[in-house]
C-alpha cells in the first residue's frame, strides 16, 4: 500500500449535533495536517465538515473541497480552503473524491454519507480500487451499521471477506496506523469467480 499522503473523509453537515462528534472531526482533521496527509472533503463549512477542515486548517494543512455546482452557496460551501473544486454534479463529485485519495474516512453522517461510504465499497468490491476504507467510530455511532454488515454476512448476502475492507476503530491515531497496513483480502473477487 502507497503511503497515505491524501484521505478524502465523508461526513456529515448537519448542525446541533453532540459536541463530542464536533470534537472529534475537528481533532482528525488537525490530526491530519500535523502527519502532513492532505484532506479531502465535500467543501461544506457546516457539521462536520466544517470541523473536520478547521482541524485541518488550523494546523496549517492542505484542504481540498469538492463540491457540486447545487451545493456551492455562501451559507454551505467553505470559504477558506486551500482549493475549493465545483463540479456540475454529485457523481462527478464523487468520483473525483475518489480519484485524489490514497484512502478514505467515513465520520458520523446522514445518508450522503452511507451513499458515499458504501459506494467505496462496492468499488473495492469489484476491483475499481484497492484502497484502505475507514471508520472513525465515534462514540459508536456505526455499530448497528457494523451488525448490519455481519447479519448480511451471516445471512449470506456479504461474503467475509468483503467485511475485512472496512477498517474501524473509535481513535484517528488507531485507524490511521490500521489503515496504513491495509492489504486486501486475498478472496477478494471470489464471489466473481464462483
Amino acid at each position: 500500500m502507497p503511503k497515505l499522503s491524501t484521505l478524502t473523509v465523508y461526513c456529515g453537515s448537519a448542525d446541533q449535533l453532540a459536541q463530542g462528534y464536533y470534537d472529534a472531526a475537528y481533532d482528525l482533521g488537525n490530526l491530519l495536517a500535523t502527519l502532513g496527509i492532505c484532506l479531502v472533503f465535500g467543501g461544506g463549512k457546516t457539521g462536520l465538515m466544517g470541523a473536520v477542515a478547521d482541524g485541518a486548517l488550523a494546523a496549517g494543512g492542505k484542504v481540498i473541497g469538492v463540491i457540486n455546482e447545487g451545493l456551492n452557496t455562501p451559507n454551505l460551501a467553505h470559504d477558506n480552503l486551500t482549493r475549493m473544486e465545483v463540479l456540475p454534479d454529485i457523481q462527478s463529485r464523487k468520483a473525483r473524491m475518489s480519484a485524489l485519495a490514497d484512502g478514505f474516512i467515513a465520520l458520523p453522517g446522514g445518508l450522503g454519507t452511507f451513499d458515499e461510504l458504501f459506494e467505496t465499497l462496492t468499488w473495492a468490491q469489484i476491483g475499481l480500487h484497492a484502497k484502505p476504507v475507514g471508520l472513525l467510530n465515534t462514540n459508536n455511532y456505526f455499530q448497528p451499521l457494523l451488525r448490519m454488515v455481519e447479519h448480511a454476512i451471516a445471512e449470506r448476502f456479504v461474503y467475509p471477506e468483503h467485511r475485512q475492507m472496512l477498517i474501524d476503530a473509535s481513535d484517528a491515531p488507531t485507524l490511521l496506523k490500521q489503515m496504513a497496513a491495509y492489504r486486501p483480502p486475498e478472496q477478494l473477487r471470489r464471489w466473481l469467480e464462483r
